[in-house]
Parts: C-alpha cells; structure tokens; sequence
C-alpha cells in the first residue's frame, strides 16, 4: 500500500488501535494470548515467543526489549522490506510486547548497513512520540515506554542474541556463554526480551483479532504465515507471505514463478544460508518447521534459495563457507579453524588439486565443529558442507577425475 510507512496510512489502515484494547487488560494476559496464538520466533530458531516473554526473572527491575533487526543471513531480505515499508507495525509491537513483559526502555538494532532504515525508523519514532504512543504516560494507560534504535558495524555474528546485546553494550560483537539467558541476565546484566522484526510484527494482529484466529492458520505445530524470501535462480525473487504448511513446490514453482532460462531445479536452500540445502526430489515438503525437521533441514530465518542444474553445487558450497570464515568472530578455535580449514579444502577441489579422501576429512572436520561454539555460526558453515556431499557427492566427485589418488 502505498505511503504505509506514514502515521496517517498506517492510522487509517487500523495502525495502532491495538493499544488500547491492551491497555485493557493485564500484562500477563497479553502474554498468555501469544502463548495460545503458538506464534514461533521468525528469526531462526522458531521458539515460542510467548514461552519466552514468561521466561523473564520475575521481579527484577529495570529489564529491556531489544528488536533483533540485524538481518545477515544471506539470502534473507523480509526485516528489511517491513522496517522500510511498514515501520509502525513494528513500533507497535515492540509497544505490546513492552507492556506485556513490563518493559520501559526498547531498542531496535539494526544492521549497520542499513543507514537508510535508520533515517526511515528515526522519523516513525518522532512520529509516534509526537502522537503519544511513546514517552509517558502513554494513552493515559500510566505504562511508560522508550524506543531508540541502534546501528551495528556490519557483523554477522550480532545476529546471535547474547553477541548482539554485547555490542549494544559497546563491546566486542561476540556470543556469551550461557546460562545465563538473556531473559535472566541480558542487557546491562538485567532481564531481556530479543526478538526478530517479524516476530514484532506479527503481535498487533494477535492483540486485534485474537489468538485463536491466528492460531487457526497454519498446520498443528507450526501456527500462523510466515514471510519467505525466495532469491537464486527464479523467474520471480521476492518476498512472499505463506500460511504456514504451504508445499514448496507452490512457493517456487507458483510464488516465484519456477525456474529461469527453462532449467530445472537442483536444490534449494529453505532456510538461509545456515540449514541444510535439499535436492529437488524434496521439493513438495511442506513449508513448516515439523515437514523440514523430518526432511533434515529447517525453516530458519525463511530464506528459501533456489539452485538450478546450471551449477556445480561445489561452487555454491565455496560460496557459503567463505562467508562464514569471514563473519567468524574467531572466539571459538574450532569455528575460527575450521571454517578457513573447509574453505582451503574445497577451494584445493575446485583447482583439480584434490583427493578423493578429502571428502572423509572435510566429514571429520564438521563433526569436530558441530554444536561444540559458543553459538551456532560454526553449525552454519557445516550444514551446506554435509548436506551438499550428502546429495550432491557427484558434484564433487567431477572434480577428482583424473586426479591421482594418494594420501592427504
């Protein structure tokens, strides 16, 4: 709709009158509402949003909520498009989800790429202040709320919670040990709700039309719509709204448009960059976090990235750990190692330099990295590595013909 990023569209279109009808009632109902709603975090790891809200340590003042608007996964591009065109919708729900946690001081970290988000996020807040849905005393509810943003520097690892609440803090971008959680000892050591934009987002409805409607879309565990941001090689990369439970052969093929320059399809990626790819034979599971889980993938951030026939899945493996070895924060030896270590592997294979066997030891080197980091970056890198020779070991096999085989 064109203009929505403006107080007046977005006040016409309904925008903001979920306040009062909160208001209303206890914090602790609004936080029941989106526990029955089942809505799951959109940012990756899909946890009840409302079970984390409960999660808070009771009692213990001041706490914060911090909007997790650092969108770095590649492929994943749906943050971006609703901060630029509907900003209010999340000011709104980061307003519901501060009165329901008891919350007075908010912030919104952005990715430090986004200056332009920035300047666009900076003049709803001054709007929304000017209207009295921020500030004191706001709609003479007695609730006070603060909402300031945040740019990052650019690091893929302050998309991990705990690495992004450090660097809020105005230190080193990287994870924290846990426990504590940052809904025991976040920001500034107190209570911290972190949530994804499209989480945020999605809490208006659910205060305006109730947790069961929302809860009726969907599929029995995985509630609601979901955005997925479909890039790679389709006739129609965008972003797309889907009930959750949707066929992804109905978001590629129908959504997107199917597969450019009339190849077909090899691969895709379902979640962004950090879950498992599927070869095309896989390509009518159902769009839902329970289907991708039996599947040996996930749902992740919802970036679903489309790989044709055209290509060598080797290359695209490259692609993916030479993003990963740079975005390490090189805290943990086995990421900081062990990404660099797959990436000279795999560049070696492509020169026709190369050995049979390194397919053995590129295997043992993502077991020695999987779920042993303080975060999960290092999993992320592994997950195209053993996905792709799992699938696609031919494509690697390509690059060993003719080569002698001895030993590494």
């Amino acid at each position: 709709m064109k203009d929505l990023h403006t107080m007046k569209v977005y006040e016409e279109q309904g925008g903001y009158r979920s306040l009062k009808k909160a208001f209303a009632q206890k914090p602790e109902e609004i936080v029941e509402a989106v526990k029955a709603s089942g809505l799951r975090g959109r940012g990756g790891a899909g946890f009840p949003a409302g079970l984390k809200w409960s999660f808070l340590a009771k009692d213990v003042f001041p706490r914060y909520l911090c909007c997790n608007a650092d969108e770095s996964e590649p492929g994943t591009c749906k943050d971006r498009e609703l901060m630029l065109k509907n900003p209010h919708m999340l000011i709104e729900g980061m307003i519901l989800c501060s009165y329901a946690c008891r919350v007075e001081t908010g912030y919104i970290y952005l990715r430090g790429e986004f200056h332009d988000l920035n300047f666009n996020l900076e003049k709803a807040l001054e709007d929304a202040y000017a209207k009295g849905y921020l500030g004191k005393n706001i709609l003479g509810s007695g609730f006070n709320f603060n909402l300031h943003t945040h740019l990052g520097a650019g690091a893929y690892i302050c998309g991990e919670e705990s690495a992004l609440l450090n660097s809020l803090e105005g230190e080193r971008g990287e994870p924290r040990m846990k426990p504590p959680f940052p809904a025991v000892e976040g920001l500034y050591a107190k209570p911290t709700v972190v949530n994804n934009v499209e989480t945020l987002c999605v809490v208006p409805y659910i205060v305006n039309e109730g947790a069961e409607k929302y809860a009726s879309l969907g599929t029995e565990k995985s509630k609601g719509t979901k955005l997925v941001s479909v890039s790679g090689h389709v006739k129609k990369p965008g972003n797309y709204e889907v009930v959750l439970g949707t066929p992804i052969r109905e978001i590629i093929y129908d959504l997107a448009g199917g597969i450019r320059d009339g190849n077909k399809l090899k691969a895709f990626i379902p979640g962004g960059s950090s879950v498992p790819m599927l070869p095309a034979d896989q390509v009518d599971v159902s769009y839902d976090y329970e289907s991708l889980a039996a599947a040996g993938t996930m749902l992740g951030s919802g970036a679903m990235i489309v790989i044709d026939d055209s290509v060598n899945i080797v290359e695209t493996t490259l692609r993916l750990i030479s993003f990963y070895m740079h975005e390490s924060c090189g805290k943990c030896t086995h990421c900081r190692e062990g990404t660099r270590w797959l990436y000279q592997i795999v560049e070696r294979i492509m020169q026709n330099k190369g050995q049979l066997e390194y397919i053995e030891k590129m295997e043992d080197i993502c077991d020695n990295m999987a779920m042993k980091t303080f975060c999960p970056l290092a999993d992320a890198c592994v997950s195209p590595v053993v996905s792709s020779i799992k699938y696609f070991r031919s494509d690697y096999e390509e690059y060993f013909k003719n080569v002698p085989v001895s030993s590494v």
